[in-house]
């Protein structure tokens, strides 16, 4: 089992995510950390130009649910929106495969015409999340474009060609980050990444939402050395992801089935400590013989009470008040 008493460095919780599921431990670790305390780094390897739009799905997902905006049956989406505009536009002859409804659209106008103007997408980001009031910074992974591209049994594409219009359903055979090479990780990531108390993985994608993010040059090895309590929560459980392609990557892509320990060996070498649920507690001695310290706990974040209990629970396990 690894050591839990590390020392940690002044600073707050740096928590990466994507998704549904990094969504929602972000919302918990907002409501139980002070906006100093807390820097959520989204992964933007998603972001696609939609009628002439920058769209930014995750960053979307973790300001909607911030802000307590986001739509409660799926976890994405603004909350009892309409989709006057979108019908427009299909009867216009636009492609509308990709639900926009009204209100992201005057969010997604609002970013492209600050981008335009010269702002970065960190600078955008913040004065939009707190325009929608959300107090805790939220941090894209890069200024710089990085674009998930999907190498499928079905050819290359997109993400959201893959995610949204083909519904996970190709085989995922690899993945590219195009123009990871040449991105910088936004300048609060890397200043999050020195100066964190612990670092958080929220339980999202690991190949699809994390992996982006890790790719930028510098950030893996920066947050391996950064000598804080590095935490992965798994997005699997009992086999299965809640949310998303995951399981089926991890047998496609990854070739071994789906599991808590999949995760954690995804991770192996990275992180310090490891959450997984109750469901999978048999699978733990084979993850503490990797190198991590477990906790076994419910990680099924089915009511904002259960999100801040995770939340505790992590905070708790790396020694950060709460």
């Amino acid at each position: 089992m690894a050591d839990s008493s590390q020392d940690t460095k002044p600073g707050g919780v740096l928590a990466l995510a994507g998704g549904v599921g990094g969504a929602k431990l972000a919302l918990g670790l907002s409501r139980v950390l002070a906006p100093e305390d807390l820097t959520v780094v989204v992964n933007t390897g998603d972001d696609e130009i939609f009628y002439g739009l920058h769209v930014s799905p995750d960053i979307d997902t973790v300001t909607y649910s911030l802000a307590g905006l986001a739509n409660p049956e799926t976890g994405w989406g603004f909350a009892g929106d309409t989709f006057n505009a979108l019908e427009t536009l299909g009867t216009l002859g636009a492609d509308t495969w990709f639900g926009l409804g009204d209100h992201d659209l005057a969010l997604h106008i609002r970013r492209s015409d600050m981008l335009r103007s010269g702002m970065t997408l960190s600078e955008v980001t913040l004065e939009l999340s707190n325009r929608m009031g959300v107090r805790h910074p939220i941090v894209p992974m890069s200024d710089q474009r990085v674009s998930t591209v999907i190498e499928s049994s079905d050819g290359e594409m997109p993400f959201q060609e893959y995610f949204v219009h083909r519904r996970s359903e190709p085989d995922v055979l690899g993945l590219r980050f195009d123009g990871v090479k040449l991105a910088k990780p936004a300048p609060v990531f890397a200043a999050s990444i020195q100066n964190a108390s612990a670092i958080v993985f929220c339980p999202s994608n690991p190949f699809l939402s994390v992996d982006p993010i890790l790719a930028i040059p510098g950030t893996k090895v920066g947050i391996a050395d950064s000598g804080v309590p590095r935490v992965i929560v798994s997005p699997i459980i009992g086999g299965q992801a809640i949310k998303g392609p995951a399981a089926r990557i991890f047998e496609t892509f990854a070739n071994k089935p789906p599991s808590a320990l999949a995760v954690a060996q995804h991770y192996a070498g990275l992180a310090t400590h490891f959450v997984m649920d109750t469901v999978d507690e048999a699978s733990r001695s084979e993850v503490e013989a990797l190198g991590y310290t477990v906790l076994v706990t419910e990680t099924l974040m089915t009511s904002e009470e259960h999100k801040i209990a995770l939340a505790k629970a992590v905070c708790e396990m790396v020694g950060v008040p709460v």
